[in-house]
């Protein structure tokens, strides 16, 4: 794993020491006092989280969700807990999130939502996660079987799924993330996925109070909080709020530029999917400690992984915590 700073860690090795009698001459064999062991194994170097470059003690495996994001939906349940957030365009110009788990696993997450083929492939970068949503449509079934994942959705794994009281359908789906995971006890564990974390670049970071992203029918706006140092987020003009208290925020925020054009799929109101293309290579920009960093990424295939660098080649380091990528179209899709 590539992670930016790394703490040194030194072995101290024992001298044995010689003992004597109290009469100069040798002492007993039976009293010599015996040398310390020499480990023959060093000790690990202290790593950071492959999705957060936080401190952590097993890699464990990759439960990815899918989340509304309307108002209806809302608040949503177990984003606080996330590692990675991604924000993707879907029908009609609105937006819904793919919620990635793997150091931390809240109880319950939701309201879950329907799967969209862009998943399909941000998910190979994870290796075979495990994949929770409602459901998809007929025609994009074959996809689903043939994806990188594996499929715990409430068709294919009801008991793990409830009706939360107090919302209305559809927007009442949610689940319980420790029955989610026992479906798919092969899950792949956290890895590299490009992520770097450590100290910003030295220069080029221009000072931001706020950055807002815009979808055809969604508005993003993330706004610095040097209390909190995190970049709290609002749609549509108002705050996001978690339903454990609250306002959403992180101290990393990814815009990621990406071409997106109509898939071969639309809902029943005729409108498209969106096909957003997170392989190749295109602009970011990153917000970190108050600042917007003028970036690029690249992912050379499905199954490998992010990388982020500065205008001048250099790592893109991110603030160790959670990750919100907001995958982003310069040009806005007609649905």
């Amino acid at each position: 794993m590539r992670v930016a700073r790394t703490i040194a860690v030194t072995l101290a090795v024992l001298a044995p020491v010689a003992a004597c009698s109290s009469g100069g001459g040798a002492a007993s064999p039976s009293k010599a006092p015996q040398a310390a062991p020499v480990s023959s194994s060093p000790t690990p170097e202290a790593k950071g989280h492959p999705f957060t470059g936080l401190p952590y003690e097993e890699l464990k495996p990759v439960l990815a969700v899918k989340i509304e994001n309307t108002a209806a939906g809302k608040p949503q349940l177990g984003l606080k807990s996330a590692d990675i957030v991604y924000i993707e365009q879907v029908e009609a110009g609105l937006t819904r999130l793919m919620a990635v788990f793997s150091s931390k696993v809240p109880a319950k997450v939701g309201p879950v939502r329907s799967a969209r083929i862009s998943d399909l492939h941000i998910t190979p970068q994870f290796g075979k996660p495990a994949f929770a949503y409602s459901g998809v449509q007929s025609k994009m079934l074959p996809f689903m079987a043939e994806a990188s994942l594996f499929d715990v959705g409430d068709t294919r794994n009801p008991g793990a799924f409830f009706r939360q009281p107090g919302r209305f359908a559809p927007y009442n789906l949610f689940a319980n993330t420790k029955q989610l995971l026992s479906k798919a006890p092969k899950a792949t564990e956290a890895k590299d996925i490009g992520f770097t974390f450590g100290d910003a670049p030295a220069d080029g970071g221009v000072p931001k109070k706020s950055w807002t992203v815009k979808w055809p029918a969604a508005r993003f706006t993330f706004s610095w909080s040097e209390e909190k140092k995190q970049w709290l987020i609002a749609q549509d003009g108002k705050k996001d709020m978690a339903a454990e208290g609250g306002q959403l925020g992180a101290p990393t925020i990814v815009i990621q530029y990406t071409k997106t054009e109509r898939s071969q799929f639309h809902d029943k109101n005729q409108s498209y999917t969106p096909l957003v293309h997170s392989v190749g290579k295109g602009t970011a920009i990153v917000l970190r400690d108050g600042k917007a960093y003028k970036a690029k990424w690249s992912r050379e295939s499905e199954k490998e992984g992010t990388t982020f660098t500065t205008e001048s080649g250099e790592p893109m380091n991110f603030t160790p915590g959670q990750v919100w990528v907001a995958l982003a179209s310069r040009k806005p899709v007609i649905p």
